[in-house]
């Protein structure tokens, strides 16, 4: 009996230990276990031959790295502190455009990776803007719903969809943004800039797109990655270019990348929430103290936004790749950087050469919100202000111009330093830009109040026609905001929801569509015409475009300036006033010497000045081609 019973013990302790060694098998066969790779693909015949694999998943530390193809090479492999992370380095100096295995070995465990070097095609992409571009800016989930099947997606966090909301989701997206890009060609811009597109699977306010957790990946309530490339090959073929927004100084708290800390320096202050000051002053004060400048450039923009630590290399290629990708991919032709002085001045200034390197025609634009033009100055390239620095950034954004245009275009006064006076002052200076050409001039966007913060003010016609004709002839680069050429209004007071609202018949349900001028109201219509007239004008109208700019210290009120380009002039004429004037133009005498009758653009009427005086009405605002 004794001996029957022992046969039994040892019976299961064979069995114990059996189920063990399975166990054990089984944890290390599914102990390794890939769950994103970024990019998924790349391509052949880029600049850069170094390529960043990113590998996430679980318990990747230790494992071996090999590849099945020949003329790819592993230069390095870096075993990040979370070993759940796993960087690899390929060289692709010598790589043609193939398919290849990446073999990830750990004991008994191995998976393989398919891998993708793709062809680079040749279809339109990277042109990059200029001063002969307007850009019409969209914040994609408030101006058309082309698919409600995307309203809410499974498996994301934030799916109130609720258009009564002025801060939750309301459905826009890109087939909606596709779907009216004969009438974005039609009013005559030259430029899409899209507000972040990436996804933001935030637990709620997602709706903006700043909080990104995929770097690779669109929003899926926007639509998908090859709606993305659609919009931009619809918009390529109406001679449309489109400006991806992309945000390098902070992701979404719930990215993987914060959700699960690659390195202890993956992030600013990570230990610790701490609140940037907002102010971008200390990046280039030369009294800076340490900490302002701690703050300013590495504390977090919100507690939900924490702020990425481009110091380390690893985060730089990450996101330095990240925007090739995209170019490459979708043929994007520039990008918006946002917050730009806030993230660190070398990285940035490196990645713009990155970028350069590998499309020469290419153009960023950073968002540089200071209120002078001398602190915008020192992040433009080439600014002799940030001598020996430069941020190597090609065009900066003109918010001062935007505060004195939101203000000087309905001040009435005899103060000859108030009103366009300050337009002409502010123009005077801009001796501290390396390239004034290169300045985004605009009257508002998705952070600010817009232009007409009433009603009043958007029925203002005079208001209107004087801030359009003035934006669209001065030097630099205008953008427009989405429902500016229909008077929309918003102020800031009434949250950013209010500003950021929904374009009227974007939408099946709405009432009216302000898309189609028979649903329009007489004002709008008035303001879509003049607006579009003076947009499809300003194409062909080298002066304003690439010309030179000469203007005089307005008089009585009536600011004039010339733009010119070889034999081509046009001469702008402003009444500041609400009062009707009559303009010696003796005074103005040296802007057309030369050429004494001049075309209104819009009205087509033909003034003579060559005579002594002339009338202006109230608010007048001439667009002259002289003849």
């Amino acid at each position: 009996m004794f001996y029957e019973v022992e046969k039994i013990l040892i019976m299961i302790r064979r069995i114990q230990l059996l189920i063990g060694v399975c166990l054990l098998t089984s944890l290390s066969a599914f102990g390794m276990k890939v769950d994103v790779v970024q990019p998924a693909f790349w391509w052949s015949g880029m600049n850069d031959t170094s390529l960043q694999v990113l590998l996430y998943g679980d318990d990747l530390a230790g494992a071996t790295v090999s590849l099945s193809s020949s003329d790819v090479k592993v230069d390095e492999v870096v075993q990040l502190a979370n070993p759940n992370y796993l960087l690899l380095y390929l060289n692709l100096a010598e790589a043609q455009p193939q398919e290849f295995t990446i073999n990830l070995r750990k004991g008994k465990q191995v998976q393989k990776i398919a891998y993708e070097l793709k062809t680079r095609t040749n279809k339109v992409k990277a042109q990059g803007f200029d001063s002969s571009d307007v850009l019409y800016l969209i914040m994609p989930d408030r101006f058309a719903n082309g698919d409600p099947s995307n309203d809410v997606v499974a498996g994301l966090k934030d799916k109130l969809m609720d258009r009564a909301n002025p801060d939750a989701r309301h459905g826009g997206d890109l087939v909606g943004i596709t779907q009216q890009m004969d009438y974005l060609a039609d009013l005559g811009i030259t430029a899409v800039w899209l507000n972040p597109v990436q996804e933001n699977d935030m637990k709620e306010t997602s709706y903006h797109g700043y909080a990104i957790t995929n770097y690779y990946e669109v929003d899926g309530r926007l639509g998908s990655n090859a709606d993305f490339v659609n919009l931009v090959d619809e918009a390529h073929q109406r001679g449309l270019k489109v400006v991806m927004d992309m945000i390098f100084n902070h992701c979404g708290s719930e990215h993987f990348f914060f959700k699960d800390k690659p390195t202890h320096d993956w992030f600013n202050f990570q230990d610790n929430f701490t609140q940037t000051s907002y102010k971008t002053i200390p990046q280039f004060d030369p009294y800076a103290s340490a900490k302002d400048k701690a703050l300013a450039e590495d504390a977090w923009f919100v507690e939900v936004m924490p702020d990425l630590n481009q110091r380390n290399p690893h985060v730089a290629k990450y996101l330095s790749q990240n925007s090739i990708w995209w170019i490459e991919y979708a043929g994007i032709d520039g990008i918006r950087q946002d917050t730009h002085p806030y993230a660190d001045f070398d990285f940035m200034a490196d990645w713009c050469q990155a970028v350069r390197a590998e499309y020469p025609n290419f153009t960023i634009v950073g968002e540089t919100w200071l209120n002078s033009n001398v602190g915008i100055s020192f992040w433009q390239e080439n600014s002799p202000i940030a001598y020996p620095k430069n941020s190597h950034l090609p065009v900066v954004m003109d918010f001062p111009l935007m505060n004195l245009m939101n203000q000087v275009f309905d001040e009435e006064t005899g103060d000859w330093s108030q009103g366009l006076s300050r337009l002409y002052e502010y123009l005077a200076e801009d001796i501290v830009y390396a390239n004034p050409n290169n300045l985004l001039v605009f009257l508002d966007n998705h952070d600010t109040s817009r232009f007409a913060t009433v009603q009043e003010e958007a029925n203002d016609f005079n208001r209107f026609q004087q801030a359009m004709a003035f934006l669209l002839t001065t030097r630099g680069i205008p953008q427009l905001y989405y429902g500016t050429e229909i008077l929309m209004y918003a102020d800031k007071k009434d949250g950013d929801g209010a500003l950021r609202a929904d374009f009227p018949g974007g939408w099946a349900t709405d009432p009216v569509n302000a898309f189609e001028a028979s649903q329009r109201t007489a004002q709008q219509n008035r303001a879509f015409d003049y607006l579009r007239t003076l947009l499809h004008w300003r194409k062909g109208a080298k002066a304003v475009t690439a010309g030179s700019l000469k203007h005089f210290s307005p008089k009585d009120q009536v600011y004039m300036y010339k733009r010119q380009h070889g034999a081509e002039e046009v001469l702008v004429i402003l009444n500041g006033s609400d009062q009707a004037k009559e303009v010696d133009l003796n005074h103005f005498r040296e802007l057309y010497s030369v050429k004494n009758s001049g075309l209104d653009v819009v009205s087509k009427r033909s003034y003579d000045l060559s005579q002594e005086r002339l009338s202006l009405a109230p608010r007048a605002a001439l667009v002259l081609e002289l003849q």
